[in-house]
């Protein structure tokens, strides 16, 4: 009688994802990696700012922070329900507002983002090339904190798989999966953190890291994409490229170019 070999695997480790509740209030992990990124950011924004001589008083740096998350939130939602599942959210609209419920967009939220660094560097007379780069440079540490909390809730995980460090997902039924999370958190977080980190020490002309981040999170997330299961209401656009996949390619397209151009900008006014 011949016995199939048991499929080699790492547990998945079932972590409650309240970490800490006092009567009805519940406080979550997945929170709590928001709270680490946004104080991360605060924390090394403020000193690059410093080293750079780039005049940002602390409440100002605070203000900055909130038009972010709130561009984050927003923008995150939104961008998925325009992304990923627009026909659901006009036959049930009031779903939008059910965050709780998951659904978030980077893209969508990167956008938002950006439309309110630039809003507030008018209104506050910031130099908006040299905030964009302050600000990509602290990104990657809210994006592998984040990535963490996906982990943590399950959720978002990746594609079946044999390979000897798959996971069974509570929620991603009996097959062994890639956890994709990690791989994000490693990519998005660590890697592009560390390559951010390099091009910060060197001389660059400004805007140079925002693109950087813009461009290197588009082909991070590109590969990861290969590995991550696909929403189950959408699958495969065409083939084998994601919705993901999709929205990425601009972003290594557009800062690339303009990475290129500012280089060029450089040089002939050098």
């Amino acid at each position: 009688m011949n016995v199939l070999p048991t499929l080699a695997q790492l547990p998945f480790p079932e972590i409650d994802p309240i970490f800490f509740s006092i009567g009805p209030l519940a406080f979550r992990w997945y929170g709590l990696m928001y709270l680490l990124g946004l104080g991360g950011a605060y924390w090394l924004i403020k000193t690059r700012a410093a080293q750079k001589h780039i005049a940002l008083p602390a409440q100002t740096l605070s203000d900055l922070i909130v038009f972010a998350a709130f561009g984050v939130f927003i923008g995150g939602r939104v961008g998925y329900v325009l992304f990923y599942n627009l026909p659901f959210y006009l036959d049930h609209p009031l779903q939008l507002f059910a965050v709780w419920e998951g659904g978030m967009s980077f893209h969508g939220g990167l956008l938002a983002v950006c439309v309110a660094l630039a809003l507030f560097c008018k209104k506050r007379g910031l130099p908006m090339a040299a905030v964009a780069d302050l600000a990509a440079g602290a990104a990657p540490i809210g994006l592998g904190f984040g990535r963490m909390g996906n982990f943590i809730n399950g959720e978002l995980f990746g594609r079946t798989t044999d390979v000897e460090w798959c996971m069974v997902f509570p929620q991603g039924g009996p097959e062994c999966r890639h956890p994709s999370q990690l791989y994000e958190a490693g990519l998005e977080g660590i890697a592009l953190f560390l390559l951010l980190t390099i091009i910060n020490r060197w001389t660059t002309p400004q805007g140079t890291i925002f693109w950087a981040f813009i461009s290197g999170y588009g082909v991070a997330r590109f590969s990861v994409e290969f590995f991550r299961e696909p929403d189950s209401h959408l699958g495969f656009i065409f083939q084998w490229v994601t919705m993901g996949q999709l929205l990425c390619i601009p972003m290594i397209a557009l800062g690339t170019f303009m990475i290129i151009r500012g280089y060029r900008r450089s040089k002939s006014s050098s």
